[in-house]
């Protein structure tokens, strides 16, 4: 009897022991990613009713909105104004990006490939810079003031180019997002060519082909997976655009407090004060986010993961 019940105990350990290891992280998730959403629903649901002149104790009251936050988020033309300047930024930044990230990779997993580790260090590097710091530093060097290349141009009597002037400082915000990200995704590409088989290549190397044959017919088709996984990140990334055109912002005129929909939600919720309209239009960019997320994935499955099954 004893030993049944010794049994049936290590046996209840054996299970609860992963929900045990699992706690810390479910916990933390808990607070810090549904807790946050859950007060974002319902504060997006809330309105404040001012009283006469709003002055004294409680003059200015929270009650029930319904979907009235929604509907004014919906029919505000400086929202879809900033969501089709990030969607124009997303066609440019995230082909650019996974192009050179998929063309650094494979140079760097060449068998013959020089300075291999400082090449994917130097790429890297930009990465582990702070995208608060690195618009900032891109900004300097984008002010004609204090730009070397705008001084280097002046020597020379070539006109000076203005990078943050209303037609230029759409790129120069695809530029700081370029200079930090293709590092990412090139280690997250690298990764994957390095655990492909190097059996494939020795034998298609028998067979006579190149190296470039090699790359578009063995290394980029079994890379699919990755750069699927790569572009959602980039795309999740690109629609909450926010750190780049908001630190760029005191150095020029060309880029307005609504620039992007997350510049739109921080100036409602810290400079309007209306944080009720904040979390509506943060819960439609989550939504939105999360709808055109499953749909490319939707969209890919059978390519990308078909031969998963």
């Amino acid at each position: 009897m004893s030993t049944a019940t010794t049994r049936v105990g290590r046996r209840g350990r054996r299970t609860a022991a992963p929900y045990a290891f699992l706690a810390p992280a479910v916990i933390l998730f808990v607070l810090f990613v549904i807790v946050p959403i859950g007060y974002a629903a319902y504060l997006s649901l809330r309105k404040v009713r001012v009283s006469g002149l709003g002055l004294g104790r409680g003059a200015r009251t929270e009650i029930f909105a319904g979907l009235e936050n929604y509907r004014a988020a919906i029919t505000d033309s400086e929202l879809w104004s900033g969501g089709l300047r990030v969607l124009g930024y997303g066609a440019l930044l995230v082909p650019i990006m996974l192009g050179l990230a998929l063309l650094f990779a494979l140079l760097l997993d060449r068998p013959r490939a020089r300075f291999g580790r400082f090449a994917r260090t130097s790429i890297f590097l930009p990465y582990a810079v702070p995208a608060i710091i690195a618009s900032l530093l891109w900004g300097f060097l984008y002010l004609p003031a204090t730009s070397p290349l705008n001084y280097l141009l002046a020597e020379f009597g070539l006109p000076e180019p203005d990078l943050l002037g209303e037609n230029a400082v759409f790129f120069a915000v695809v530029n700081i997002a370029l200079w930090g990200g293709v590092g990412f995704n090139m280690i997250v590409l690298y990764t994957a060519l390095r655990a492909i088989p190097t059996e494939l290549y020795e034998s298609a190397r028998l067979d006579g082909c190149s190296e470039v044959q090699i790359a578009l017919r063995i290394k980029i088709p079994l890379l699919v997976p990755a750069l699927v996984m790569t572009t959602v990140f980039t795309m999740i990334a690109t629609l909450q655009v926010f750190s780049e055109p908001m630190a760029l912002s005191p150095l020029t005129n060309s880029i307005s407090s609504t620039w992007t929909p997350l510049m739109k939600v921080y100036r409602d919720a810290f400079a309007t004060d209306d944080q009720y309209a904040a979390a509506a239009t943060s819960v439609l960019i989550a939504a939105i986010t999360l709808v055109l997320s499953f749909g490319f994935l939707r969209l890919v499955q059978n390519r990308a993961f078909g031969q998963e099954r």
